[in-house]
Order: structure tokens, then C-alpha cells, then sequence
């Protein structure tokens, strides 16, 4: 990935250098050009285009943006409603992702949403325990992190 960067910048410096244009629209044309010199020469790379990964990190925001904008609402209606009618577990979630970073990233996106909060990790970074606000179904809750967070995560992550 860091190759493909360093190629794609050296190709809009030597665009620059070529047309003697040293503006920042030179900079993007010669960049976009990089990008579809990249996008031509894709095959002969053994991970995907960088912009892919960019554009999965992107979505990961996104994601979390509206996953925190959503959560929030449900604990701010649950909050104010005259009757507290929540049903709070712990339940174990276990975990396809394998590496540090990105059981951090997962435990950090769960903390940051209202109404979960990851009480413990196990040695094997494989299990989760997650106390959550308002249960009411715990499969389906495991569902939408799976299919949700660590699908992001996963995607931005692996190649």
C-alpha cells in the first residue's frame, strides 16, 4: 500500500515536472492521473489499490457516525420516558478478527456507542464480554456486530 502511494505521488510530481505546472491543480491532475495509471496496472499488484482501503476506512466512519447518532437517540428516548422499561445483560461475543489493532478498534467503536460498554477481553483476544442497555434479543444483538462493525473492521483491514 505505501508503495502504490510513493508511485502514485512520483507520477503527479513528474506530471508537474513535465508541464512545468507546479499549481495545485497540476498536483491533482497529475495525481488522478497516477490513480488511473494504478487502476491499469492493478494486476501486477499483489494487495488491492490503496483507494480501496481509503474508501473502507471512509465507510467505517460513516458507519460509526450513524451507529453513535442512532444510539444516542434510543438512550436519550429511553431516558425520558416516564417508565424505564430496559432490560440490561452481559453477554459473550465472540469474535472473528485476530489481531490487536483490531479487537481495539472494535472494543473502542462498542465503548463509543451509548448503551454498550466491553466489560472484559479474553487472553485470546477472541471473546468479549459486553454489557449492553436494552436487550431484547442477544442473538440478534451478536448479528449486528458482526454484521455491522466487524464486517467494516474486516474490511479495512484485510486485503
Amino acid at each position: 500500500m505505501a508503495f502504490q502511494i510513493l508511485l502514485n505521488f512520483m507520477i503527479a510530481f513528474l506530471w508537474m515536472f513535465l508541464f512545468n505546472d507546479w499549481t495545485a491543480s497540476g498536483f491533482i491532475v497529475g495525481y488522478l492521473l497516477g490513480v488511473a495509471v494504478l487502476f491499469g496496472l492493478r494486476r501486477f499488484f499483489n494487495t488491492r489499490l490503496y483507494l480501496g482501503r481509503g474508501w473502507a476506512i471512509i465507510k467505517l466512519l460513516g458507519l460509526l457516525l450513524r451507529e453513535l447518532v442512532v444510539s444516542s437517540y434510543v438512550v436519550v428516548k429511553a431516558v425520558l420516558r416516564p417508565k424505564l422499561d430496559i432490560r440490561p445483560a452481559i453477554l459473550m461475543y465472540h469474535t472473528e478478527l485476530k489481531s490487536d489493532w483490531e479487537v481495539a478498534i472494535l472494543i473502542t467503536i462498542l465503548c463509543l456507542n451509548p448503551g454498550s460498554v466491553v466489560l472484559e477481553v479474553s487472553k485470546d483476544n477472541r471473546t468479549l464480554y459486553i454489557h449492553a442497555m436494552d436487550i431484547r434479543d442477544a442473538e440478534q444483538f451478536r448479528d449486528s456486530i458482526r454484521n455491522t462493525f466487524e464486517r467494516a473492521i474486516l474490511e479495512v483491514s484485510r486485503s
